[in-house]
Parts: structure tokens; sequence; C-alpha cells
């Protein structure tokens, strides 16, 4: 008899969420807007988080996720994004992990295994894991207590990056039986905030928003006239700037280009961006995250991908196209909440990249015509077209592009005019070109499996086979390792011209042919209406760069903000540092050097007298603080984690300026939990001892 079945379950409260937040994670109170979201999601309700980057918004379901009786679930955007979390926690000896698409099945296989016991209690999943197979029913069955929603600004069509797959999160929600949601972003307008709310489907959300102000953050813009005056602009800031720096370019190919620039001013960079392989990908990631490199240039593939807190510098060297991709990539810096700065190099030619691209998302109602028009033109009986967009595109009158096309068929493929077939590996189409007796003259003994394949195929169609026919590879009888075994042996085939072959099943078919495009369900009023969206947008990034007022209002109020003030000491147009015309002929000015705030180059933490932190370093402490850095690298190396999992540089200053010489005494120092403290507290103690 289980006597504790009759037992009722106590529901968690917010004591325990502060006593789990000290012991698990080594904080001592929830910041501003926390406390409020981890109980409504205790008391079982859904939520709306709205934080700033760096405001501690994983910390609202992580916290809850260790109290609930069951599983959580964390539906997360980027393979890197979800990587880092679960290093983060793992860390501190939480039951984390992620399923992504770099795992083996049996990898995944044994982490839902570990799940089902019990052994993890956040597990952290891309939103196309649910495509497949049966991954919602396993997790249902196991008991999901809360599903959260990261970066929940994608799945709004409003938002600024909106990602079609985060649509179908209601639709796991309730395979995953509907269990209290926690949805989760830093960038959203009021009218995103509500989009969010109707598409996930909440229930009378309890909705949290502490204001979008990183009061730590400077902001300024450097005019230019073109790529190469951005460039010097570039080289002078980081010069001027101590610590470690983000450079966001707008392609691969800028990357690339900024990279060198960089590294040949003697400047330590890297280059990231998501045309890079994965080993490459991970080295280039982790020789920044372990600041082995100072500088990082990259796309925004790596934006929502960066964890790190002691970011000091973010530039722009091309100028984003919505105000919430600028906001949310710049407050990559400062996530420690100490002094940093943001750089945004801007030329008015930036505008018409974005124009290009929201014009090509968003067709007009004749281009689309025009499109359905070659599609019923270039159809055969059945309503399949076997061209490409680049094809229709050279096709139509006027200088119209591939982009464009695609755009155009996505319109007409959700009005139910269009359905876009995937390759299928299983259906191929053969033809045999050798006579029975030249298949028996060359293909020797040696060649028994592909003399194999030939009979079967003969079997399967005939003498069709000699015109071509269709073949189901799925249909062939076992032996020849399935429709991934019998491709190489029809590749060896075919390069001998035994036969010829290739897949079928893929590309693009009118469900009717004959409909007229008027018949289609388009709503045309609402393509216009997000095409204007997206250039009222573009409006408004390019207005930030040109206004001659408080740089930090202008965001504050864009998003709702009612803590907007005239004015700041945070923007260049505030202190008056701005500069309004590009460098023209002159050398550029170096950006004004705040030697109270940077004392140490490349030492971010050296500027740790901040109200936000209370803690000042004085020159007597910066030894030791060198030394625990030095030891901080030391075991970060070891562990293969970036620097700031092992403490940050919070943590380190504070170590530096108090000098705790027990076990207990370092128990009460910021970001210190039990964990960390079993595991590195003698060492770093030692190092305080000997100093």
């Amino acid at each position: 008899m289980r006597i504790e079945a009759d037992i009722p379950l106590m529901t968690p409260t917010l004591d325990d969420a502060r006593a789990t937040l000290r012991t698990s994670f080594g904080y001592d109170d929830f910041r501003p807007g926390q406390a409020l979201a981890v109980d409504a999601v205790l008391a079982g309700r859904d939520t709306l988080v709205i934080l700033p980057t760096g405001g501690g918004k994983s910390l609202c379901f992580q916290v809850p996720a260790l109290l609930l009786p069951g599983l959580t679930v964390v539906v997360s955007p980027l393979i890197s994004l979800m990587k880092d979390q679960v290093d983060a926690l793992a860390a501190k000896g939480l039951p984390a992990a992620f399923i992504n698409s770099t795992l083996s099945s049996s990898q995944v296989s044994d982490r839902l295994a570990r799940a089902a016991r019990g052994e993890i209690k956040l597990l952290y999943v891309a939103p196309e894991r649910f495509d497949v197979g049966s991954t919602a029913e396993r997790l249902r069955a196991m008991g999901v207590s809360l599903l959260a929603v990261d970066e929940a600004h994608c799945i709004s069509e409003w938002g600024h990056d909106f990602r079609p797959s985060y649509l179908r999160i209601r639709d796991v929600r309730d395979r995953l039986g509907a269990p209290p949601t926690i949805a989760l972003t830093a960038t959203a307008t009021p009218h995103v905030r509500e989009d969010i709310a109707r598409q996930l489907a909440l229930r009378s959300p309890e909705t949290v928003i502490t204001g979008f102000d990183r009061a730590n953050l400077t902001y300024h813009v450097l005019p230019a006239r073109n790529e190469a005056e951005k460039d010097t602009l570039l080289v002078e800031t980081l010069r001027a700037h101590d610590g470690l720096a983000v450079v966001y370019a707008s392609t691969r190919k800028a990357v690339e280009r900024i990279t060198q620039v960089t590294q040949q001013a003697r400047i330590a960079a890297v280059g990231y961006h998501a045309g890079l392989d994965d080993v490459h990908r991970r080295d280039v990631q982790e020789a920044y995250m372990n600041e082995r490199s100072r500088v990082i240039v990259a796309t925004n593939a790596f934006g929502m991908g960066i964890d790190k807190a002691n970011v000091r510098l973010v530039i722009h060297h091309a100028m984003p196209g919505t105000l919430e991709a600028y906001y949310q990539e710049a407050g990559r810096a400062g996530r420690d909440r100490l002094p940093s700065d943001v750089f945004l190099l801007h030329a008015y030619p930036d505008r018409f990249t974005h124009e290009f691209f929201i014009r090509a998302a968003h067709p007009d109602r004749a281009l689309v015509g025009q499109v359905y028009a070659m599609l019923v033109r270039r159809a055969d009986a059945t309503g399949v077209v076997q061209e490409l967009p680049d094809d229709i595109a050279t096709r139509l009158p006027g200088k119209i592009n591939a982009r464009e096309v695609e755009s155009a068929l996505r319109i007409i493929e959700k009005g139910g005019g269009l359905t876009v077939d995937s390759d299928s590996l299983s259906r191929v189409f053969v033809r045999l070109l050798a006579t029975p007796e030249r298949i028996k003259r060359e293909l020797s003994a040696e060649d028994d499996v592909e003399r194999g394949l030939l009979r079967t195929l003969w079997r399967a169609v005939g003498a069709r086979l000699h015109d071509g026919a269709a073949v189901d590879l799925d249909g062939l009888p076992p032996g020849f390792g399935g429709p991934m075994g019998v491709r190489p042996l029809l590749d060896a085939l075919q390069s001998r011209q035994f036969v010829v072959w290739e897949p079928t099943g893929g590309g693009l078919r009118l469900v009717s042919p004959k409909a007229p495009l008027a018949q289609l369900p388009i709503d045309w009023t609402f393509l216009e209406r997000r095409r204007r969206a997206d250039l009222a947008k573009l409006e408004m990034m390019q207005k930030y760069a040109y206004t001659p007022g408080c740089r930090r209002a202008f965001v504050l109020r864009y998003f709702g903000d009612p803590a907007a003030r005239s004015t700041c000491s945070g923007c260049d147009n505030c202190l008056g540092t701005h500069r309004a015309k590009p460098l023209g002929a002159s050398a550029a000015k170096r950006p004004p050097r705040d030697r109270t705030r940077r004392e140490g180059r490349g030492s971010s933490a050296d500027v740790a007298a901040h109200a936000a932190v209370g803690v000042t370093l004085a020159p007597d402490d910066a030894p030791l603080f060198a030394s625990l850095k030095a030891l901080r690298a030391e075991i970060a190396r070891s562990d293969r984690v970036p620097g700031y999992i092992v403490f940050p540089d919070r943590t380190l200053a504070e170590l530096a300026v108090r000098r705790p010489r027990t076990i207990g005494a370092l128990g009460e120092i910021h970001g210190v939990g039990p964990a960390k403290l079993q595991k590195y507290g003698e060492r770093f103690l030692a190092v305080i001892r000997s100093a």
C-alpha cells in the first residue's frame, strides 16, 4: 500500500521558490518582475513575461521547474541557445537536457527515458521536433507541469523575427495536455503582446512587464557615408573601448570581410554565420565564449544564441530593419549589469537593402497574378509544374527576382491554390539503357548486388523499364538497405551507363489548374497591411538613427514604456558627444573614453564601480581580481564551458573586494550557490588566502 498516495500534494509557494533560488542559483532574491511571474506559474496560471535582455527571464521558468512535480518543456528557437542554457544549468548540478537535430536517435531515446524516470526536470526542445514521431505524446504520458515558450515574439506575424514553426506551438500545447504556459520575450510592442496571447490561446494570462530600460547601456550612433568609413569607425571604436565585443553584420560575405578588416587592425576577432560547418561554428563560438578572442563578428544567427554576461560592447556595422531587432541585439551587452556601450554605424543607404527585402517578401497583387498565370501555362494535365522559382522569374516580364516569386508562391499556397511537395526518398524514375546481353557480359560475379537490383526492378515494372518507369523503392524486397541503400547502387549503375535515374515526387502542383486566382481566399488587405507595417518599422529604425533627442526615450516610447523621460545620461545626444556629420575626408574622432568606468584594457569587471552592482574595485584589488580570472579561465578550459558559467565577473569582483576566507563567508557572495560552492569553493579560497 502506497501511503504517500493519500497525502495531498502541497502547492509550492513563493517562499519555496526563493529558497530554491538561493540553494540552486546562488541569488538572495528575485529581481523586479521575476517574483510576480514565478508566483503566477506556481499558481498554475498562464503567464506572459516581458523582461529586458539580461533581466533574468529564464529564471521565471527554471525555478518553478525544480518545484513542480512533473516535467517542464521549454520550446527554444536556436540550438546554440538551448545548449548554452543547458550547459549553465548542468554546471549548477541541475537536471536539464535538450533534444535537437545534433543528437542521434539513440541519444534522443536515452534523454526521453531519463525524463520519464524523473531524472530530467527541464527539457529544451525545438518546435520542429514535434513534427516527427510521437514526441508530444510521449512527453504527455510523462506528465508535463509547465510549457515555457522562449523568445515568444517569434510566434507573432507582427514581431520582428516571425517563425512559421512557432505557429505549431498552440497545437503542441494541446497535444501535451494543455499545461499551464509561460511565454517570454524581451521585445514586444503592445500589439505584439496581444498577438502572442492570442496565438498561444493563453487563458487570462498574468502579464508581467518591468520596463524596457537598460540603465547600464549607453547608446551611440556614428554616421558614415559608405562601408569604408564604417570600417574606419569600427576599428577606432574597438580601440577606444575595452572589453569583449560583438559586431553585427548583415550578410555572411560582410561577416568575412569585416572579420578580415578587424584582424588586419591587429584586433583578435573571429567570424560567425550560419554558413559555417558545425565543427568550425562550434570552434568559433567557443573561442569567443572562452575569451580566447576579444571580438566576434556575426550575423544575427549568433544573436539569440549568445548568453554571455560580460560583453562590454555591441556594434552594428549595418542598421537592422526594426527597433525590436536592434534593441534585442544591442541588449547582448552588459547582461551582468555593468556599464556597457552600444554603437550603430549608420549610412543612409542602409535602408535600401531592407526596402528590397520588404518588397520581395510582400509582392503586390499584380505580381502574384503574373506568377499564377505562369503556373497555369506551365502545368501539365495533373497540375504539376516542374519549374524552380528562378525559372519562373526569368519567364516573367520586367526585373523580377526569385525572392519575389518565392513569396508569391507562398501566398498562392497559403490561399489553397498550390501545394509544394518535397522530394521523396523512395520515389524514383528509372530507365534501363543496357541490353540483357550486355548486362550478362559486363556485370561480373563481383557485381552480384547490382545484377540483383536490375532483376528486381524488371520484376517490379517489366518491359516498361526500357522506356522509363516510376518505382517505389520502399516496395522492393528486403536486402538492398531500403531507399538509402538502393540510391548508391543506382548511382553506380548510372555511372557505367546501365541505367539513368532521377528522384521524383517533388515540385509544385496546382490544386485546380482551371480555377482563376480571384477564387482563392487570399486576404489582400492583410498582405498590404503587413507590407506597410514592415515599412513603418523600418522608418522608425531610421528615425532612431537621426533623432536629435534622447535615444533612450525614443526606444522606451516605441515599446510603450511609461518610464520614458525627455533626457538621460546614457546616450550620445544627451551627453553631447554625438557627431552629426559622417567622417568625410577627416580622420575619425575617437569616442570619449570614460576612465572612471574603464581602468584596465580588456578587463570588463575592472569597471565594477556602478550603482546597480554595488561593488567598487580599488587599485589594491586589481592583482587579486586578475588571479581570480586566471583561475576561472583554467577551470573553464578544463570543464569545456564559458568562463561566466563558472562565475560571472560581478562575482569575481565581489570576491576580490570582500576577500572571504571561509566556505561560509564564500557562500554569502552574490552568484555562489551550493553546487558551485562545493565544486569550486576551496580552489578560489586558496587564491584569496594566498593574496
